[in-house]
């Protein structure tokens, strides 16, 4: 059994916040943006997975992320498929999951070029408590006034098709080869299990769970990590002490003591639930 609090990593960005999210310091007064807050390992390329907290005030980029065998093929060790649970969001925030239509490799060219694409994407309105599976080939862009915990497949790997006439670098030829520009089809949901429990996502490349505080024991296979995600709440796992706003890796059997009111996401590798 072993728990490991795992350290983080600030990541400024454009499109940040300098009001974050209960748990977070917010920037010095003056400083840059915060986007992103990921939590590491020693050894950050390492694991299947990685947990980001995300912070917008504008729009993100459109863009695309490659399947294992694409981003392979580029020199990387996975491809990226990642999944969004809304923590809050503004009354007309929205995320793009897809296209409006189908269209053609050559079309969803010429449209990042022009900017037309913004308006060719489904922007669906978004609200706190909404959970998303993106996978990979999916065109998306993520809204302005949110804030969202990510799931993600580890790998530092984005192609930005249009980005709203900044001066940042797009990747038209790698993001169009590994795009399905069709309408967004929602993995299918997981029956609930009923209770304070319940399946965000079950594969193709990770299963979500989430689940409310009290004691729960998780016996981990061998070789199998998962990331505990305390979205609210506080408590203690094999002895190491977390609170909202942290992230811990387990593996083995490990004895999770959550404060009433505690609400922990738990995400692992694979197709299935363990």
């Amino acid at each position: 059994m072993t728990a490991t609090l795992l350290a983080t990593k600030r990541v400024e960005k454009p499109w940040g916040r300098t009001q974050l999210w209960p748990g977070f310091a917010n920037p010095a007064p003056g400083g840059e943006k915060v986007g992103e807050v990921w939590f590491q390992t020693p050894h950050a390329g390492e694991p299947e997975l990685l947990i980001k907290y995300l912070f917008t005030s504008e729009k993100l980029s459109v863009q695309v992320h490659p399947d294992d065998a694409a981003a392979q093929a580029a020199g990387y060790p996975r491809g990226k498929d990642e999944a969004w649970l809304i923590l809050a969001a503004e009354p007309d925030s929205t995320i793009a999951l897809g296209t409006l239509e189908p269209m053609t490799h050559e079309a969803l060219r010429a449209a990042s070029l022009d900017g037309s694409i913004a308006h060719l994407l489904d922007w669906k309105p978004v609200k706190a408590g909404e959970f998303y599976y993106s996978q990979a080939g999916t065109i998306h862009a993520i809204g302005a006034g949110i804030t969202v915990i990510e799931v993600q497949q580890n790998v530092d790997l984005t192609y930005r098709l249009y980005d709203y006439g900044s001066d940042r670098e797009l990747h038209l030829d790698a993001g169009v080869a590994v795009s399905n520009p069709v309408p967004f089809v929602p993995l299918p949901t997981p029956a609930p299990d009923g209770g304070d429990h319940q399946v965000l996502a079950e594969g193709p490349k990770f299963v979500v769970e989430r689940f409310a505080g009290g004691h729960r024991v998780i016996a981990l296979p061998d070789g199998v990590t998962a990331w505990l995600v305390p979205v609210a709440g506080a408590g203690v796992v094999d002895g190491v002490a977390w609170q909202a706003g942290e992230c811990l890796t387990l593996t083995g059997r490990c004895e999770i003591a959550a404060e009433v009111g505690s609400d922990l996401l738990l995400a692992y590798p694979g197709e299935t639930r363990i």
